[in-house]
This record gives C-alpha cells, structure tokens and sequence, in this order.
C-alpha cells in the first residue's frame, strides 16, 4: 500500500525499475557517482500517484519557505514524467509514469521477506519492486522538486530491461566432449 512516511517521503506500490544503478554508484556525464534508477509505475496506480503528488506539494512548500514565493512562480520543475509523451519508443514506459531517483548514499536494498540481499545479480533493470522516496526542493541552476532515492524491496523477478549479457555457458555452448570448433 503506498502511504506517506513523512510530509515529503513516500513508499511506492509495486514499481518497475529501469536504468537500476542500485548496487554501485556510477557516474554520469563526468558527474560525482551516485546509485539512481527510473522507477516506472503503472498508470493504473493512483494511489501511489496520488501519494506522490501530495508529497511533491509538501517539497514545494518547503521550497517556498526555504527560498521565497519567486520560488513557486518560477518555472519549476518536476519529478514525475508521462512514459507515453517522454519515452513513447520505449514499451517498459508505455501507459506509465516515472520518476528517476538517485543518492550519494547506497540504499539499503531487501527481497519480500524484509532480509539484506547480498547477490548483486539479484537487482537489474526489469524487477518489481517497491521503493521508498523523499522529495525535496532545490534551487540551483533553475528551481525544482527533485526524488531522492531511500531504500529499495525487491518483490519479484521480471524481463530484464537492456543491456542484458550472455553467460559464459551460452556463448561457449556444450561441454567437453561436445567440440562445436570441429
């Protein structure tokens, strides 16, 4: 159920995770390193929508108390994408929104029994998760409502999304005995 933790952190509904740098910080265009991932949510989740909204009010609140009334009438931007209008050649957006998240910090990362997972091969782009998220404002470079990324559950397995290697086995075929080269 998704719910807000605090004026500003949410916990999603189960959500998709795309573009997962969730085990190792990575960086991006020369940038300091950070975990981040485009978490998709069905269209079909109001309830996490909603949730999400009334927190993204909550940050421009705060926005507003932090750097003035300029910082509402500014043209601000926000965390929440429409996967049809922004991503339309990309099915794993299709009927979805998305907001990408990121942190310094690594998130604390758990399957559905709630226990640490250790295998990192266990988190890809493609699994069903739910995330938690706090938003916040900024005003740097123009003002805006950015989605920092708490802490990820992993519910289940999906498609992998892009980019997925081969393994070994795959590529080199049979065992001994089964010579392919020959």
């Amino acid at each position: 159920m998704a719910k807000l933790m605090t004026n500003t952190k949410i916990m999603t509904n189960e959500v998709r995770f795309s573009y997962a740098h969730l085990t190792e910080a990575v960086s991006v265009n020369g940038g300091e390193p950070r975990y981040s991932a485009s978490i998709i949510i069905p269209k079909s989740d109001t309830e996490t929508y909603e949730v999400m909204q009334k927190a993204i009010e909550n940050a421009v609140q705060a926005g507003i108390e932090k750097y003035g009334k300029s910082f509402k009438n500014a043209k601000t931007h926000y965390p929440i994408h429409d996967g049809d209008t922004e991503k339309p050649e990309d099915s794993a957006y299709a009927d979805s929104w998305y907001v990408n998240v990121s942190n310094k910090q690594a998130p604390g990362i758990v399957g559905p029994d709630r226990k640490a997972i250790e295998d990192d091969t266990e988190i890809y782009s493609g699994m069903y998760g739910r995330v938690t998220i706090n938003f916040y404002p900024y005003s740097v470079s123009g003002t805006g409502i950015s989605a920092s990324l708490q802490n990820v559950q992993k519910l289940r397995d999906g498609e992998p999304l892009g980019g997925v290697k081969a393994s070994a086995s795959d590529d080199f075929g049979a065992p001994d005995g089964d010579d392919f080269l020959n």
